[in-house]
């Protein structure tokens, strides 16, 4: 009975982290609680550790590696890819032609392809788009770019694979229970953490370049195996910092935030004492008593203090749960037109465009709370 047990847990937590991407963002914050609840019961059985052939979820997705892909695009020669790895290869090559160019850094690639992942895979836009038929693919880089349907090994996976595909140094983590895995990257000999599954949907970038102390937040791994991860000058927040004179700013900086649905507002400080800080947190709990509540809610904000050097921070504020502007058809008057004619017509009634735009609102809402597994 206990074996059953552990395996049926083990089953729920699967369903959790599917669950987290078919809801988007707002979920991932959801998942991640609801995870941490279901490990212990679990029982998830960790052996020796290594960065790929391990099992996530007792055996239901696992780390392969892709580096025969990568080697195969920096070389030029595919000869001895399968058809399922070079049609792979097709689909990340296009991303990074769109996304990359040859006078970026290595961090502006991997930012490009970080908001590309967290944009790009959070919702399946396209008419055409394929409709996978089995979740066995959400665990490697075919799924996840034929299908936008992933799970955290999928995002890891995929963001190791177009980084090696750059020449930029990638592992992917696991966390010691074996349920959930997020990447190390290197830049300038530093390595830095990023977890584009939990940001996905809503790129706060509060995933994205931290080292060992922020990532131990929400995050264990064996630091033994995996090298350190000591570095800040790549940090999000750290590169983006605005200098605050004035901690009484603070709140009206954060308001322009928020008017302007930006998920991550970075503040640097060149000194600033505990008794400030002090002020700045309670300054911080109030906004975030609005923030849950007001008319910009319901949405999750939290902060993190980075330590730069001597009396220097950065303050970096994480908003999430903005509501994504879906795009809409690119459709002229003149077929707008012959589409009311052609309904018309046919039913022998009047029809507007406006009355076509709602349905067409309609029928995308309903195929959003349908998940990909039930579609046949």
């Amino acid at each position: 009975m206990a074996t059953e047990k552990k395996k049926m847990i083990a089953v729920i937590l699967a369903a959790v982290l599917v669950a987290g991407v078919v809801f988007s963002a707002a979920a991932s914050l959801v998942t991640v609680r609801a995870v941490n609840e279901l490990k212990s019961a679990a029982g998830l059985t960790t052996g020796q550790t290594q960065e790929d052939d391990v099992p996530i979820m007792n055996g239901e997705f696992w780390i392969r590696s892709t580096r025969n892909i990568s080697d195969a695009y920096r070389s030029g020669s595919t000869s001895g890819l399968s058809d399922k790895d070079q049609e792979t290869l097709e689909m990340a090559s296009a991303v990074l032609d769109e996304i990359i160019t040859e006078d970026m850094t290595p961090y502006e690639k991997e930012k490009a392809v970080y908001d590309w992942m967290t944009t790009a895979l959070a919702y399946d836009t396209g008419v055409l788009q394929v409709i996978p038929q089995t979740s066995e693919d959400c665990d490697n880089p075919y799924g996840v770019l034929k299908y936008h349907n992933a799970v955290c090994v999928g995002y890891a996976t995929t963001f190791r694979l177009f980084m090696q595909m750059l020449d930029i140094e990638c592992m992917v983590v696991h966390n010691t229970e074996q349920y959930h895995s997020w990447n190390l990257v290197k830049l300038d000999d530093e390595w830095y953490h990023v977890d584009i599954y939990s940001d996905q949907g809503d790129p706060s970038y509060a995933n994205f370049n931290m080292n060992d102390d922020m990532a131990s937040q929400g995050h264990d791994w064996d630091r033994e195996f995996f090298p350190a991860a000591t570095g800040l000058q790549y940090n999000y927040a750290v590169q983006n910092k605005q200098p605050v004179e004035d901690i009484y700013q603070i709140p009206a900086l954060l308001r322009q935030a928020l008017e302007a649905q930006q998920s991550c507002t970075a503040l640097g400080f060149d000194a600033i004492d505990e008794p400030h800080a002090q002020i700045v947190e309670a300054m911080l709990s109030g906004i975030q008593s609005f923030v849950d509540t007001g008319e910009y809610g319901p949405l999750w904000m939290h902060w993190n203090w980075l330590h730069v050097s001597g009396s220097k921070y950065v303050l970096a504020v994480y908003i999430s749960g903005f509501e994504q502007e879906e795009p809409t058809p690119d459709i002229s008057e003149e077929d707008q037109q012959k589409i009311e004619d052609a309904i018309s017509q046919a039913f022998g009634t009047d029809v507007d465009w406006e009355s076509v735009e709602d349905a067409m609102e309609s029928a995308q809402a309903f195929t959003e709370e349908i998940p990909a597994e039930a579609v046949g």
